[in-house]
Order: C-alpha cells, then structure tokens, then sequence
C-alpha cells in the first residue's frame, strides 16, 4: 500500500499555487497508486519555532523529560513519525523573500534530528536515514528563478533540495510555478506551462 504525505506551506490560502499543484499531484497520485493520503497543512497549523524545552528534551532520557519537553518531543517525533510512514511526500512551498517560509523552515528544523533522521557515518560525514521514498517538491515564486537574472537568488529550491537530501530524501523531483507577476498573460501560461508538469508526472507515475 502507498502512503502518501501532503505538506503544504504557504500562508497565501486559497491563493496558493504551490498548495494548489501540490494537492492536485498527491490527490493523483492517490487515484493511481491507491493507499492513504496524509494532508500536514503548515499554514493553517504552524509548528511552533523551536526552543529550549525541544533541544534539550530531544538528548534526555525520556523518564527525564519536563512536560513542557515531553509537548516539545512529542510534536517532533509525530512529525517524523509521517515521515517514516510515507513513501511518497508531496512537499509544496511558496517563495517568502527568497526562500521558504518561516513555517516551513520550523518543520524542518522539528525533523532534522540526531540519530533519529541522520547520523554521521564512520568516516564522518552526514548520513540520512530517511532513504527509500520518493519526494515531489512544488516551488512557486512570481519571478522566474530556474534561469537568467534572478537564479542565483534561488535560496528556496536548493535550499530545500539540501535539507531533503540531508536526511535521506534524495529521489527528488521538482514541479515549478514561477513568471506569474508580469501580467495576466504571463501568468495564464505560467500556469499552463505547471499544469503541463504536473499531467506528466502523474502519466508517468501511473
């Protein structure tokens, strides 16, 4: 059976492109692939920024914990717990000033965890544990930052693409919404050119 989680991120609601093409790849996918889709809507419920009870109740022995750590820990470890459980994430984030939003960076910083997500190898270097499943990573951005000019501004895609990596998520295969604040037409055939993106995806995952 495939699990299959939906995070989405943007505070622009219904407005949202990349929730929109988000959705729409991890609801086809579930119609061709059947199994269980798991929606984690960080807009409309925020992790909280991470804080003292969560870095020091992740390294203490459970028995130990504070309630305000048990709270912290636990939010984390349900966090990840979605993760582990998903071989196909659908990860939708809308550019904020270059790079992700605050909301997704917080989910971020809840599941990247020692010992737990990644380790350090004999060697040591980084090593994820996260490994075997498949992301679909949709980025929208009213600019174009794929090439030309504002590329190198780009600090939401590779950013991501790192963070993913980094505890193991390294299939990764990325759906761009972008070009769409230079007028109506622009942004019909923005659009168009991300539906076009998104029926390729699901013909091929099918």
């Amino acid at each position: 059976m495939t699990n299959i989680l939906l995070v989405t991120s943007s505070p622009r609601g219904a407005e949202s492109l990349s929730t929109r093409f988000a959705t729409e790849i991890a609801e086809g996918l579930k119609v061709r692939l059947g199994g269980t889709l798991l929606t984690r809507d960080l807009a409309a419920n925020p992790p909280p920024y991470i804080a003292q009870a969560y870095i020091n109740g992740r390294v203490a022995a459970p028995e130990a914990r504070t309630p305000e750590q048990i709270n912290a820990v636990g939010l984390a470890q349900q966090l990840v717990e979605e993760v582990k459980a998903a071989n196909v994430i659908v990860l939708g984030s809308g550019m904020i000033n270059f790079g992700p939003s605050s909301q997704l960076k917080s989910w971020f910083d809840h599941i990247t965890w020692p010992g737990v997500t990644f380790d350090y190898s004999e060697a040591g270097g980084p090593q994820g544990l996260l490994t075997g499943k498949k992301v679909y990573l949709v980025t929208a951005a009213g600019g174009v930052f794929s090439e030309g000019h504002y590329a190198p501004f780009d600090f939401q895609t590779g950013y991501l693409r790192h963070l993913l990596g980094f505890i193991g998520l390294t299939d990764i295969e990325i759906v761009r919404v972008e070009g769409t604040v230079f007028g109506p037409e622009a942004a019909k055939a923005a659009i168009a050119a991300t539906e076009a993106q998104v029926r390729a995806v699901l013909e091929k995952a099918a």
